[in-house]
């Protein structure tokens, strides 16, 4: 494996990012994936890299990148801005296609973690060049998961923040600064057992407004008959099963849903990922690559499938 250091443009900012080579067993350029980062990542993050590196021994390209004003990206740092990452996830999309050393016909996404699950499919509902798409622990409704981390006179205190903190940035253009991962999240026991970074107070709290309006929820049924796979964890606090639930449940098909038991959030990336990593290899295997010949094969009149295919849990 190579890794090359890229660069592209999203809305006028130029978008950093690297490109994992694999190693050339044949001339045909390989297939590629592109991932963002996921929930307060960069790009290669440790959560990340071992992933990026997975799909790169089974033969795939892997870009990835950071979003605008994120580690080395320009623009102005402290927005978590949904709308305006997945305008960054679709730049990078359209950035693979312009490579003739990359097969961008056969092209999936993936997606790591609450925002960055819910990116890929954002992004592959807008593309139809997206073929296949994975996602892990994935947020379908940032008003929902925002929600659910309070209980309800604390959510009702924090919309009241939020709507204030509105009302006077048009004022005054002063936007209240926060700690994202303690104050736009709610931070869980398990995050601190796990020692996930703070970020401190350096995030603006309208954030929150973007993010009560990103639903993959809405636009996740435009991927079919494109081929998608959703994991979760139950009893999750901190992306709960119920948004890969609703997810899997509207998608159309093909589509599977892996549910993780006896293992928590942070832990399953490394506990499960030797098996994760053969369902997210053998799906876009199976539905994003081309096959060098096709097989029509009829074997008479069968029992007609479920509409929902089968839950796998590991």
């Amino acid at each position: 494996m190579t890794v090359e250091d890229i660069s592209f443009y999203s809305g006028g900012t130029r978008i950093v990012g690297r490109l994992h080579l694999p190693e050339r067993s044949t001339m045909r350029p390989p297939p590629v994936i592109v991932t963002p980062p996921g929930w307060m990542e960069v790009m290669c993050s440790k959560v990340g890299e071992p992933f990026h590196e997975g799909f790169a021994k089974a033969g795939y390209a892997v870009l990835t990148f950071d979003f605008r004003g994120w580690g080395a990206t320009g623009g102005e740092p402290g927005w978590v801005r949904p709308a305006a990452q997945l305008e960054d996830m679709l730049s990078a999309i359209a950035y693979a296609r312009t490579r003739e050393d990359l097969s961008s016909s056969e092209l999936g996404v993936y997606g790591l973690g609450g925002t960055g699950g819910g990116l890929a499919i954002a992004a592959a509902a807008a593309d139809p060049s997206v073929r296949a798409v994975a996602v892990q622990t994935v947020v379908a409704d940032g008003r929902a998961w925002l929600r659910g981390m309070r209980r309800e006179y604390e959510w009702l205190e924090f919309c009241d923040r939020v709507e204030r903190n509105r009302l006077r940035r048009v004022i005054t253009n002063d936007d209240e600064l926060v700690d994202p991962t303690e104050e736009l999240m709610v931070s869980t026991p398990e995050r601190r057992a796990a020692g996930m970074p703070t970020r401190g107070n350096a995030f603006h709290l309208s954030s929150a407004e973007g993010l009560m309006q990103f639903r993959p929820i809405d636009v996740v049924d435009r991927i079919a008959p494109r081929a998608l796979l959703v994991t979760c964890i139950e009893n999750d606090p901190v992306t709960p099963e119920e948004h890969a639930q609703a997810l899997y449940a509207r998608a159309g098909t093909p589509k599977k849903l892996i549910r993780q038991r006896n293992v928590s959030h942070y832990a399953a990336y490394k506990q499960n990922y030797v098996q994760l990593m053969a369902h997210f290899v053998a799906w876009f295997d199976s539905y994003a690559r081309f096959n060098d010949f096709e097989v029509t094969e009829d074997r008479g009149a069968a029992e007609p499938e479920s509409v929902f295919a089968p839950v796998e849990e590991i």
